[in-house]
C-alpha cells in the first residue's frame, strides 16, 4: 500500500518548480495623485476583474483586429486568472501578468529552467512598454500578441492605475508558506461526532505523513534526488513538506468569527483543508471571502450558495442541490401535471429550509409556479390523519416530502390510500439510513433524490487505511473517509500545476484549470481507481470560477426485497 502511495506522490512532484527572482526597480508602484494605495489596489482590480474603470465605465478594447468590444466581456481574469499567473487552455497558451513575470526578461524554459546563456525571448518591460502592449499588442522585442488579445483604450491615469495593480499582483508568496513547508488548517465544530471527526483527518494525516517521508527521502538518498531531477524537478522543491493544524470550533456559530481570527492570528495559514461540521458552515465561509483564505472540500450539508464568493471551494451545494434536482426532474417528467397539482410539505428544520430554497428558486427559475406548501414546525408529526386530509384537500398528482425519517410511516400508509399521488419526492440526505427500510407497497410511488453514485457500483472505491482498522465503518463513515480522500488528490493535482508559485489565488486557479483532476486517482488507498474517476461521486467537475464540484444528483426507486437496491429514474446530472 505505501508502494502505491510513494508512487502517487512521485508523480505529484513530477512538475517543473521555479521560483521568481525578486522583481526590480522598475516594478516598483507608481504613485497616483489624490488617491490611496489601497483604493489604486481596489480600482485596480475591479479593472483586471470585472474589466470597469474607474469612472464606472465599461473598458473599451479591440480583438482580432478590428472589432470593438466591451471589457466588461473580456475581462483579463477571463484569460490571465486571479493569480495572474496565465493559463493553457484549447491549445493556447496565456502569459503571466504579474510583475514578477513582467519587470524581468523572458528566457526559454527547458526541463524546467531558464536558458539565460541565449538572448531572452523580450526584455523587461516598463512602464512605459508595458501600457504601450496593453494599447498596441506590440511587445518590447517588437513580437505582435495573439489577436485575441484585447487592445485597450486606456487613459493615462487610468493606465497608472492598472499598472500599479499588476505590479502587486501576485508579488509575494502568501502566508502560511517558509523555504521549506506548506502551512494548513483544517476547521472542526465542536458538534461533530469523534469517529466522524477521525474519519475526515485521516486521509489528510495520511496523505501529509507519507508526503513528508518522501521529502526527506531526497534529502538523504541522492540517487533519489537525482530521479526528481530527471522528472523536471529541483531538489529544494522536492523536500518541501507540508503541514496541518486543527482549528476546533466551540460553541454557537456566531463565537466562531472570533475563534478564527484568533487561531489565524497565532498561526497564518497558506490555506484551510478540508473541514467538518455537522450544522451550518457559513461563518467559516464568511472568514475565508474576508481573509482570501482558500477553503477546499469541507464536509457539510449547509454550504453557502452563492454566484460570487470565491474563496471555499464545496463538494455540492447539499441538501439545496436535491430541492434543486427534485424541481428540474419533475418538471420534465413525460407526463407533466399542472402546478395545482403539486403539494409540499416541509419541515420547519436546517435540512427542510435547504431543501425547499433549492426546489423553490429552481421552479420559479423554470416559469412554475411555487406549490401549495404545509410547514411542519418543531414537535409536529406528519400523522397519516394529517397528511391524508391535505391530500384529500388538493388532490395531488405530485407530493414533495422534505421530512425526516419520521414521515416515513405516513408515506407508507399511502400504498391502500384512494388518494394517494402518483409521485411522492423525497430526500435520500434528510431520511438517511431509514429510507432503507421503507416498505416494499411504497417503492413504486416513492422517488428519492440520491446525489451520490449508485450503491453497486461504489463499493469498489472504498477506502481503507491503518489508522481506521479498529473503526466499524458505517456508510455515513465510508462516506467521509472518501470525501477527505478526494480532498488529498485534489491537492495533489492543485500542487503539481501551481508549479512552484504559491500564491494562495493560484492554488484556486490551479484547481480550476486542472485538466486531469480525476486521472491522478490511478493509485488509491483501497485498490485501483479507474482514470477521470473520483470516489463517490459520479462525476466532479472543475472549472475556472466554479465553486461546487458535484453538479449532479439521481433521482431513484428502491428495488424490491429485503435487501433492496437502488434504481435510476434519471440521469447523473439533471440540471
Amino acid at each position: 500500500m505505501i508502494k502505491r502511495i510513494c508512487f502517487l506522490f512521485i508523480f505529484l512532484l513530477a512538475a517543473a518548480f521555479s521560483v521568481p527572482a525578486m522583481a526590480d526597480e522598475n516594478s516598483r508602484s507608481v504613485e497616483t495623485p489624490g488617491l490611496s494605495h489601497q483604493e489604486i489596489m481596489r480600482l485596480g482590480e475591479r479593472m483586471y476583474r470585472e474589466g470597469v474603470l474607474p469612472s464606472g465605465k465599461p473598458m473599451q478594447a479591440i480583438v482580432q483586429g478590428d472589432i470593438p468590444v466591451d471589457g466588461t466581456s473580456f475581462t483579463c481574469v477571463s484569460c490571465h486568472q486571479r493569480s495572474g499567473l496565465g493559463s493553457f487552455e484549447g491549445g493556447v497558451v496565456t502569459p503571466p501578468t504579474n510583475g514578477r513575470s513582467l519587470y524581468e526578461p523572458l528566457y526559454m524554459i527547458y526541463k524546467g529552467f531558464k536558458v539565460t546563456s541565449a538572448p531572452p525571448l523580450r526584455p523587461a518591460y516598463t512602464d512605459e512598454s508595458l501600457a504601450s502592449v496593453l494599447r498596441s499588442g506590440i511587445d518590447p522585442a517588437g513580437r505582435v500578441l495573439n489577436r485575441i488579445m484585447p487592445r485597450y483604450m486606456i487613459e493615462e491615469a487610468d493606465m497608472t492605475i492598472l499598472i500599479s495593480y499588476l505590479k502587486s499582483l501576485s508579488s509575494e508568496f502568501s502566508p502560511g508558506v517558509s523555504d521549506s513547508d506548506i502551512h494548513f488548517a483544517t476547521v472542526i465544530t465542536d458538534d461533530t461526532p469523534p469517529d466522524e471527526r477521525d474519519a475526515m483527518l485521516a486521509p489528510l494525516k495520511y496523505y501529509i505523513s507519507t508526503k513528508n517521508k518522501q521529502a526527506k527521502v531526497y534529502e538523504t538518498d541522492m540517487s533519489q534526488a537525482r530521479m526528481a531531477g530527471a522528472m523536471l524537478l529541483s531538489r529544494k522543491v522536492a523536500r518541501m513538506t507540508l503541514s496541518l493544524s486543527r482549528w476546533i470550533l466551540k460553541g454557537p456559530p456566531d463565537t466562531w468569527r472570533t475563534q478564527l481570527e484568533e487561531y489565524y492570528r497565532k498561526e497564518p495559514v497558506f490555506a484551510l483543508l478540508g473541514g467538518i461540521s455537522k450544522g451550518e458552515w457559513g461563518p467559516v465561509h464568511s472568514f475565508s471571502e474576508d481573509n482570501r483564505i482558500p477553503c477546499i472540500l469541507p464536509i457539510t450539508d449547509f454550504p453557502v450558495i452563492s454566484d460570487t464568493d470565491w474563496y471555499t471551494l464545496y463538494f455540492s451545494k447539499g441538501f439545496y442541490l436535491e430541492g434543486e434536482s427534485a424541481a428540474r426532474y419533475l418538471n420534465g417528467m413525460d407526463k407533466p401535471f399542472k402546478d395545482e397539482s403539486l403539494v409540499m410539505i416541509v419541515r420547519n428544520s436546517r435540512e427542510g429550509r435547504a431543501l425547499y430554497a433549492g426546489f423553490k428558486e429552481t421552479w420559479e427559475g423554470l416559469g412554475r409556479r411555487l406549490p401549495l406548501t404545509v410547514t411542519l414546525n418543531e414537535g409536529e408529526a406528519l400523522t397519516d390523519k394529517r397528511f391524508k386530509q391535505v391530500l384529500d384537500e388538493a388532490k395531488p398528482d405530485v407530493a414533495v416530502i422534505w421530512d425526516g425519517p419520521e414521515a416515513q410511516p405516513a408515506i407508507e400508509a399511502l400504498s391502500g390510500s384512494k388518494s394517494r399521488p402518483e409521485v411522492v419526492m423525497v430526500s435520500s440526505g434528510f431520511l438517511g439510513k431509514s429510507m432503507w427500510a421503507l416498505k416494499e407497497e411504497a417503492r413504486p410511488f416513492t422517488y428519492i433524490t440520491y446525489p451520490f453514485r449508485l450503491d453497486e457500483n461504489e463499493i469498489r472505491y472504498n477506502v481503507s487505511l491503518p489508522a481506521m482498522a479498529d473503526m466499524k465503518l458505517t456508510e455515513r463513515l465510508q462516506r467521509i473517509l472518501k470525501q477527505s480522500y478526494i480532498t488529498t488528490l485534489v491537492l495533489t493535482q492543485a500542487l503539481m500545476d501551481m508549479n512552484g508559485q504559491y500564491y494562495r489565488d493560484n492554488l484556486l486557479d490551479s484547481i480550476g484549470m486542472s485538466r486531469n483532476a480525476g486521472g491522478m486517482a490511478s493509485m488509491s488507498m483501497g485498490g485501483e481507481v479507474p482514470e477521470e474517476t473520483f470516489p463517490l461521486y459520479k462525476r466532479l467537475s472543475f472549472a475556472a470560477g466554479q465553486r461546487y464540484a458535484s453538479k449532479g444528483c439521481y433521482i431513484v426507486q428502491l428495488t424490491k426485497g429485503e435487501n433492496p437496491g437502488l434504481v435510476a429514474k434519471s440521469d447523473w446530472v439533471i440540471h
